[in-house]
């Protein structure tokens, strides 16, 4: 049974249609990452864990933007 998955983008994924951006789909025990330009190719997934801890260490460090 395939379970549909909901993916979403960045509130930061820029004008238009926001095609230039990843998007992320959280599944049971995993986060999953896809090219939003490609929808239908290869995802990327990690550990929730791996993926929150990487998602704390950006907002830590920042962007040169910042």
């Amino acid at each position: 049974m395939t379970t549909a998955v909901n993916w979403r983008k960045s509130s930061y994924s820029g004008g238009g249609e926001g095609n230039n951006c990843v998007e992320i789909a959280n599944l049971p025990t995993h986060i999953a990452i896809r090219d939003s330009k490609t929808p239908t190719r290869a995802t990327l997934t990690f550990p929730t864990g791996a993926f929150t801890a990487f998602v704390r260490a950006l907002k830590t460090t920042g962007t040169p933007d910042n």
